[in-house]
């Protein structure tokens, strides 16, 4: 006979388990997380035994054999005698390059077009219409390569900018563009460089925490503070003050034409001016019905209060329509960012030398080593889409309603 205090049962617990709602849901997840590691361990391996059957095996020492081949676009210093780990690398710095220029550039023009799109001028509304008809229903990579044929043909060559009486010449005198890509000066920093650099970017910060000081006193007091020209000064003043105190340390570099090609500068080849080009224009389409629909999702009766008020249009839009319509911007503008870098993968289509052109393109096939390239590719792409994940999810819980 059994006592009150007697500890209960295996069979009763594991019923407790089954059938208490509090403890039901933790059962079920557990035995799905147990069963997906078993299924993960068999596959695994099932891969490493089929791959011991045909004599391979898995090893990543081909990425400190020498690469062999040249990268025409890149942040770093490399050769062709450099490693194919230093490739990759390069490769990696060119995808983030590419994705970041487009995130922004899609951003920018998505907002625009999302915005006019509900202009009250009917030929505005509805060229903005076309534009996202157009490019949002055509692939991605037919714009690329549209616009790099563009480029090739309608822009002058180095050759069209010399002699007096050249059919070309150089924008302001420091900027070239051309079939081959675009140039434009270089900075070179000195002594005291990076204190001008420290500047500037505490002037940033100054200007954010300006705006959010000007906000709260509109909130919180009714008053009203101007924030364009005080934070233009912001931007400006201190940094040029502190650059002409430090004897000017950062100067540019300016292209030059030299022989058959312009020497000196930026040098920003057509493959990656298309690519960002076309990246960004064709997810602007889908940012711009974004920035639409959660614009129409703020009642019309916000507006009509605001204006009631007294409140400009342009300040309706900041103050009330935006920072609620954001809420519902937000979740799908992550979506296109991703879509946007996967598709920059797209730049083996015009010699651009991203990731998936040097580790998953030359590198493969010089070494063979597919399983080795192709789980390296995985898991860059996954780690950057976490990453982004990560960042605009922070964003989205910062400006979603508060409830109390």
């Amino acid at each position: 006979m059994s006592s009150i205090s007697d500890p209960p049962s295996g069979s009763f617990r594991l019923s407790m388990l089954i059938n208490d709602t509090r403890y039901r849901s933790y059962t079920f997840q557990f035995v799905a997380l147990l069963l997906l590691v078993l299924a993960f361990g068999y596959l695994g391996s099932n891969l490493l035994d089929n791959l011991q059957a045909a004599g391979l095996n898995i090893s990543y020492q081909f990425l400190g054999e020498p690469a062999g081949y040249d990268i025409n676009q890149k942040l770093i210093p490399y050769t062709s005698q450099s490693s194919h780990w230093q490739a990759a690398l390069v490769g990696v710095l060119n995808t983030l390059l590419v994705a970041f220029l487009g995130c922004l550039m899609a951003t920018v023009i998505g907002v625009v077009v999302g915005v006019l799109r509900l202009s009250n001028n009917w030929l505005v509304r509805q060229l903005m219409s076309v534009y996202v008809e157009i490019f949002r229903n055509v692939p991605v990579l037919i714009w690329i390569l549209i616009i790099m044929a563009v480029f090739i043909a309608v822009l002058p060559q180095p050759r069209d900018f010399r002699g007096d009486d050249a059919e070309a010449s150089m924008v302001l005198g420091a900027f070239a563009f051309t079939g081959r890509g675009f140039y434009m000066p270089a900075p070179i920093l000195g002594a005291g460089a990076g204190f001008v650099i420290a500047v500037f970017v505490a002037s940033v910060a100054g200007i954010f925490a300006f705006k959010n000081y000007a906000k709260k006193s509109l909130y919180d007091r009714g008053k009203l503070i101007p924030t364009f020209w005080p934070s233009l000064a912001i931007l400006f003043v201190p940094t040029i003050l502190v650059y002409f105190l430090l004897g000017r340390p950062i100067t540019l570099d300016y292209p030059a034409l030299q022989g058959f090609n312009f020497q000196g500068g930026i040098f920003m080849r057509n493959s990656l001016i298309s690519l960002w080009f076309a990246l960004s224009i064709y997810t602007a389409a889908f940012i711009a019905e974004n920035v639409r629909a959660g614009i129409l999702a703020v009642s019309q009766g916000q507006t009509e209060a605001a204006a009631s008020l007294g409140l400009r249009p342009r300040r309706i839009m900041n103050l009330v329509i935006l920072p609620q319509a954001l809420r519902v911007i937000i979740p799908p503008l992550i979506s296109q960012y991703l879509n946007l870098t996967k598709n920059s993968s797209l730049a083996i289509a015009v010699g651009y030398m991203d990731l998936t052109g040097t580790l998953g393109g030359i590198t493969l096939n010089q070494t063979g080593r597919a399983i080795e390239a192709i789980f390296l590719l995985m898991l860059f792409y996954l780690t950057i889409s976490l990453a982004i994940s990560a960042i605009m999810n922070v964003y989205n819980n910062s400006v979603k309603l508060k409830e109390r």
